[in-house]
């Protein structure tokens, strides 16, 4: 029998002296796929739907960055550091090239390894996530008052990740009820890898000394899909069009009613439109 997304067993890499989390499962034939979670989540916090959906056509891996949850090792407090590990790990893998997928703080650091280990990138899947120069701040309780729960809840999720309508939220309580599913759960991560990450996230954000905004995303060369939701809270919608704009063979995706994590609140469109995108 086959793993899935509740089944998968949790395995270890050495990277560096340190021991960093990953499941893989899946169809394994063509080029995998590699998924680099949101700020301070772990492996159970992707959608089963998702996961074991895009396995269905391909090999799926979920990582845990360096100090994050069930990996060991000093968190990262810098995006371009977080990016180099996760060159290290498809090369520890043995994998010459995957499909690279990074939600929000993951959307940075996938970004930075197209541009530092281009040679690993086939095709970039950005969601909900910044670049380096985007003017629109977040909703300052995004932060303030949701994000740095030390433990979140399903009404954290609800407020950061959908939509406000009565269906939105319906759709959020449904993620929850998935990411729930499986039972030898991931450990929450630490206040001090959520302090790396803030820290990482911060300091990524400007631009660098004599920067144009958005122009070093051009040597982005892979194709791309951009996503997000109308009204992200977390990271500003106008950032994916930025993105989106800047790259030069990338696509655009909005959808309708939702937040920072749309692609749970329509998990089934999204599974359409990734695939179609990926195997395209």
């Amino acid at each position: 029998m086959s793993d899935t997304h509740v089944t998968a067993p949790t395995q270890y890499i050495e990277v560096d002296g340190d021991r960093l989390a990953y499941r893989r499962w899946g169809k394994p034939s063509g080029v995998p796929l590699f998924f680099v979670q949101h700020f301070r989540g772990g492996l159970d916090h992707w959608d089963p739907l998702i996961t074991d959906g895009l396995a269905e056509g391909r090999e799926v891996i979920l990582f845990n960055g360096r100090g994050l949850a069930s990996s060991s090792g000093t968190p990262r407090n810098r995006i371009e550091d977080m990016a180099d590990d996760i060159a290290a790990v498809i090369r520890a893998l043995g994998l010459e090239k995957v499909d690279l997928l990074g939600f929000s703080i993951g959307g940075m650091q996938a970004q930075e390894v197209a541009l530092r280990h281009p040679e690993l990138v086939r095709k970039l899947l950005l969601i909900g996530t910044g670049l380096r120069g985007g003017e629109a701040a977040a909703d300052p309780k995004a932060f303030a008052e949701v994000a740095t729960h030390p433990v979140p809840t399903l009404e954290d999720f609800l407020y950061l990740f959908f939509g406000r309508s009565e269906a939105a939220q319906e759709a959020g309580r449904a993620f929850w009820e998935r990411r729930h599913q499986r039972v030898d759960q991931d450990p929450p991560s630490s206040p001090e890898l959520m302090m790396a990450q803030v820290e990482a996230a911060v300091a990524y954000s400007p631009l660098r000394p004599g920067e144009t905004p958005f122009v070093y995303l051009n040597a982005i060369t892979q194709p791309t899909l951009v996503l997000n939701g109308e009204d992200d809270v977390m990271i500003p919608t106008i950032h994916s069009w930025h993105l989106a704009q800047n790259i030069p063979n990338a696509q655009l995706i909005i959808y309708p009613d939702a937040g920072h994590g749309a692609q749970f609140q329509y998990p089934e469109r999204f599974l359409k439109h990734a695939a179609q995108f990926i195997d395209e």
